[in-house]
């Protein structure tokens, strides 16, 4: 941007900065109160943005607070896309650098969450594979079958216990975090993204299907973190999230 631009765009998500001495009204008069109405509207838009985006954090920090942070944010990282269901991806970044939000570490974990959950709901359509198709093949066979990986499909790991703290923050009546680290995967079986507590060594299996290893490949990977991985449970939890696109074996494609 030009300077003037870059002065505009300053003063335009910051109240205490003047108007602009060059911005003319319709009449050529100086912009003034249009401007300062403009101003405010866009701020309002801005941080209602964020409140949308990041529902859990919103909820966790309350409503004040919450419009204070998101209004800090939005004049350090103005809009770089008109699409503002895309806004707020350093969100995370911004509350873990923040001193005064120290006492609060799960909280950008959850941002991350509430990203996850955003970029899950809005990721592209993808045709899940046939159950039928893994369930009939030998066991030799499928740990040397390699798949696609949803594009819905979002993997959070965390030190802190992030699906409770969101099922905490979400629902009526649920029990309150364990002291635990938690991870997450969120999958969009039908339209509303899900986010699913994952058991040990899951995280890991998932994350090694989406680098391109096999089954065998991933599972080994998944129990060398540990020895209890369940190789079926956490199958059975990615088919039903409609998760696994395509399934690829040295004999065929489906």
């Amino acid at each position: 941007m030009s300077g003037r631009e870059d002065q505009f765009a300053a003063a335009l998500l910051d109240p205490a900065r003047p108007v602009p001495e060059a911005l003319r009204d319709g009449a050529t008069r100086p912009a003034g109160r249009r401007f300062d109405v403009y101003r405010n509207n866009v701020t309002v838009s801005l941080i209602e943005a964020l409140e949308t985006g990041f529902p859990t954090v919103a909820r966790l920090l309350g409503g004040d607070n919450m419009k204070g942070l998101a209004r800090l944010y939005l004049r350090a990282n103005p809009p770089e896309s008109p699409l503002m269901m895309h806004y707020g991806s350093g969100f995370p970044e911004f509350l873990a650098s923040r001193n005064d939000l120290a006492h609060l570490g799960y909280l950008p974990d959850m941002a991350r969450l509430d990203l996850a959950l955003r970029r899950s709901y809005h990721a592209a359509d993808a045709a899940p594979v046939d159950a039928a198709v893994l369930a009939e093949m030998p066991p030799d066979q499928l740990m040397q079958a390699r798949v696609t990986l949803a594009p819905a499909l979002e993997l959070l790991r965390s030190d802190w216990p992030v699906h409770d703290i969101w099922r905490f923050a979400t629902q009526d009546g649920a029990p309150k975090p364990r002291a635990e680290a938690q991870d997450v995967v969120v999958l969009r079986p039908e339209y509303d993204p899900i986010p699913q507590l994952l058991r040990a060594g899951a995280a890991t299996w998932i994350a090694a299907l989406g680098q391109g290893l096999s089954f065998g490949a991933a599972y080994d990977a998944a129990q060398a973190e540990a020895a209890a991985f369940d190789l079926s449970a956490s199958l059975a939890l990615l088919l039903q999230g409609g998760a696994l696109t395509s399934l690829t074996t040295d004999q065929k494609t489906s």
